[in-house]
C-alpha cells in the first residue's frame, strides 16, 4: 500500500488506464470509504467481474464523474 505526504503528488489519472479502488482514492485525495460511497450511490462507475473480488475504475469513469459534476455557487 502506497501512503502520500504532503510533498508527494497524486497519482496522474490516465484515460486509458485501469484503477484499483485504493489508486482511484489516492488519485481524487479521498478516503477509500469516501469513494466507496461515491460508486454506491452511482456517481462513480465501476466494474466487478463475476467471481472476483477485484473491483476495477477506468481513467474514463473517473474523469466523467468529475466532469458531471460542479460547485453551487457559495453566496
Amino acid at each position: 500500500m502506497t501512503t502520500h505526504t504532503l510533498n508527494q503528488p497524486k497519482l496522474k489519472i490516465e484515460p486509458g488506464a485501469v484503477y484499483s479502488r485504493q489508486e482511484a482514492a489516492e488519485a481524487l485525495g479521498i478516503s477509500l470509504s469516501t469513494l466507496k460511497r461515491l460508486i454506491k450511490k452511482g456517481h462513480l462507475q465501476a466494474s466487478k467481474p463475476n467471481g472476483m473480488r477485484r473491483v476495477f475504475i477506468t481513467g474514463e469513469s473517473i474523469i466523467a464523474m468529475l466532469s458531471q459534476t460542479s460547485l453551487e455557487q457559495i453566496a
